[in-house]
């Protein structure tokens, strides 16, 4: 390990490993509520500025901006376990030239996924039957974000390679600072400026070039690891296959998802708009509620690239049985904040006036906080998985969660109406974490006594 300007890079194969994942997951925990923040805050300004009719059109946006910007997310995590897989084996090197792949393969698909995404994301809201009152709106929300992924991609991928050198401290006062730019800009768009649903997306692809900036500085100044040189962009096949084998499927498993999201949406928009705004409002709450469990799941990654590099293998079942106790008492807690207060946080979108939207965010919020137990295992399962460069059975996983959405939609929405839709992501977490569970218990038997290549 270098001495001088390494910033807070952290070597993950030696230490306590509850403590070591512990102190990782916080700061991670932090930078992934600021991220979802983004979402909390738009939703909230929207809401109470341009009300519920406005709040539908940026809530039924949510499933395509999942199935872009998850693949998007998704890939870059898994380019970045090929750089932490690197800076567990101590190859430093290899680290550069896996920081240069990832930049140059990260431009290559947010290029690809801003024309396919501006070109058919209006198709892609009247095929979702999308409601006409709000249909405009919600173009003209999307439109900007799709034209604006680059930036999305470039913040996660920044973000990635940072923590995949152990430092989870910095990435998070980044995403901090980012939030407050946002927050500062969004009101003065939507309000000051009148610019309305799109000022709110504006703000937001603002918010994130500035915090690109903030990240590049900063690797500039602390992260040498990280200075990449011409020669570490020429063409290395392998090298381009690993990161490719890793990335795609991470990306792929996380659209998979997003697919079954958007059908389910398109059932949801069935249920009119207080359904749809409900919806929205309950999901940007769950999706802060659930920050805690994927963050001790993406700290697993990292944990568990760099021990795989040092060849480990015993740390990363250590670290595995006492994240799975510190997650699910995670999950006890932010349950419970859910189901008792539920109410109270849906209100903060709409009012109090608006008493059924606000009962049906607070049976979504009760519904889906009595199954985070599930999900705090699956995000376990599934990173340790992806850090030890397993993708096949994270995306079958990923497919299980899909074809549940796809049964919640096509026969619980009809029958029960908002509960059933409510039923979709329990369903697909326990589904899902079914064939997680039965491949890491053999993988994990496979550690203890066989030599991985």
């Amino acid at each position: 390990m270098q001495g001088q300007g390494n910033g807070a890079v952290k070597d993950l194969t030696v230490g306590e490993p509850a403590r070591l994942i512990l102190f990782f997951t916080l700061p991670l925990l932090a930078g992934n509520v600021f991220q979802q923040l983004f979402g909390f805050v738009d939703t909230l300004i929207v809401g109470r500025f341009l009300g519920v009719e406005a709040l539908a059109a940026v809530g039924c946006t949510g499933p395509l901006m999942f199935l872009m910007l998850g693949f998007a997310f998704g890939m870059t995590g898994g380019f970045s376990i090929c750089t932490g897989q690197r800076f567990g084996a101590k190859d430093f090197d290899g680290v550069r030239k896996s920081a240069a792949f990832c930049i140059e393969l990260s431009l290559a698909a947010s290029i690809i996924l801003a024309v396919v995404g501006v070109t058919f994301c209006r198709e892609l809201l009247i095929a979702m039957d999308t409601p006409p009152e709000i249909l405009d709106g919600a173009y003209s929300f999307i439109v900007i974000i799709y034209g604006g992924v680059v930036m999305f991609i470039l913040h996660q991928m920044l973000t990635n390679l940072i923590r995949a050198l152990g430092d989870s401290k910095m990435p998070t006062v980044i995403q901090a600072t980012t939030l407050c730019i946002n927050i500062l800009l969004e009101p003065i768009a939507i309000i000051g400026l009148g610019l309305g649903i799109p000022g709110s997306a504006a703000a937001t692809i603002v918010a994130l070039t500035l915090g690109n900036i903030l990240c590049v500085i900063y690797i500039k100044r602390r992260v040498p690891y990280l200075h990449v040189r011409r020669e570490d962009f020429s063409f290395d096949k392998n090298f381009l296959l690993e990161h490719l084998r890793i990335g795609l499927p991470m990306g792929f498993q996380s659209s998979i998802i997003a697919i079954g999201a958007v059908i389910l949406q398109i059932a949801l928009n069935g249920l009119g708009s207080v359904a749809v705004a409900a919806f929205a409002a309950g999901h940007r709450v769950d999706g802060i509620a659930v920050m805690p469990m994927m963050s001790f799941g993406v700290a697993m990654a990292a944990y568990t690239a760099q021990n795989f590099g040092a060849k480990k293998f015993d740390r990363i079942i250590d670290g595995v049985k006492k994240c799975i106790l510190m997650s699910c008492s995670f999950s006890v807690l932010v349950a419970a904040f859910n189901i008792y207060l539920g109410a109270e946080m849906i209100e903060l979108f709409v009012g109090a006036q608006a008493r059924q939207v606000v009962e049906y965010g607070r049976l979504f919020l009760i519904i889906t906080g009595l199954s985070y137990w599930a999900l705090a295992l699956l995000f376990i399962f599934r990173f340790t998985l992806q850090g030890l460069g397993k993708s096949f059975v994270p995306t079958l996983a990923g497919v299980v969660e899909l074809v549940m959405r796809i049964f919640v939609a096509i026969f619980l929405v009809d029958w029960y109406g908002f509960l059933g839709a409510c039923l979709a992501a329990p369903l697909a977490w326990i589904g899902g974490l079914l064939p997680l569970a039965i491949a890491f218990f053999l993988t994990a038997r496979k550690l203890k006594h066989v030599e991985f290549s």
